[in-house]
């Protein structure tokens, strides 16, 4: 074999690697807490989100916390739209069985007239749930709560599309971690999520856990949720990608 012919087989073979690994699951070895500190980062705060449906003190930032009452259920948007991007987020809940959560791709139209109460019926959520929800779930509910997780579900909201990535939920609707890694109240979570071409990942306090891909629409807004239970959010940090 020629040094040429060598050459080529060995980039034709990194190549179908790429393409290998890009159709896999999330990778569970390998940890890496992203600081968010490096080249095109930028922070975002007060003035880079948008009131949708919830009062005036339902989200207000407080030397860089964004401490929401969680009521009325609702979202807060970003000022302006996403398509490819890597973002962190920090967050802790600050009471037993909180339920929250940030939207990646939220679509205009999922967002205009939302009355007080509602969520948007439009994105992907990474979910961000306190560990006392499955208790607080099936003592209410009288059911079984194994259609979720606590750890960092990922999954398709209203009109949106998305496959998830294994491990499933029984229905298949939500891409399960594939490790147990969220901290209960009041500790803080740090979550690291990348976006790209229509593929979520979600990195859980330095691991990747969940995601999925085929994601439709692939464009929209970020949207931080209300659901009932007070939560702060801190250093939120966001990298626009080609």
């Amino acid at each position: 074999m020629t040094i040429r012919m060598f050459l080529c087989a060995a980039l034709l073979g990194c190549v179908f690697c790429s393409l290998t690994l890009a159709e896999e699951p999330p990778s569970t070895g390998i940890q890496a807490t992203i600081d968010s500190t490096g080249p095109g980062w930028v922070k975002l705060g007060e003035q880079d989100f948008v009131r949708v449906n919830g009062d005036p003190d339902t989200l207000v930032f407080e030397d860089g916390v964004a401490k929401s009452t969680g009521v009325p259920v609702g979202v807060t948007r970003s000022a302006k739209e996403y398509e490819n991007f890597e973002l962190v987020i920090e967050w802790r809940h600050l009471r037993a069985a909180g339920n929250s959560g940030v939207f990646a791709w939220v679509p205009e139209s999922a967002l205009t007239d939302l009355p007080p109460g509602r969520l948007p019926a439009g994105g992907i959520e990474i979910q961000m749930l306190d560990h006392g929800y499955t208790e607080q779930y099936e003592k209410n509910s009288g059911k079984k709560g194994d259609w979720f997780s606590t750890n960092g579900d990922i999954f398709a909201v209203g009109q949106s599309k998305m496959k998830p990535f294994p491990p499933l939920s029984p229905n298949g609707s939500r891409s399960f971690p594939s490790k147990n890694l969220s901290k209960g109240t009041p500790e803080w979570n740090h979550y690291y999520v990348r976006a790209i071409n229509g593929e979520v990942r979600l990195w859980v306090n330095g691991q990747e856990v969940s995601g999925g891909k085929n994601c439709e629409p692939r464009r929209g807004y970020l949207c931080l949720e209300a659901e009932g239970s007070p939560i702060e959010f801190r250093n939120i940090r966001i990298r626009e990608l080609p």
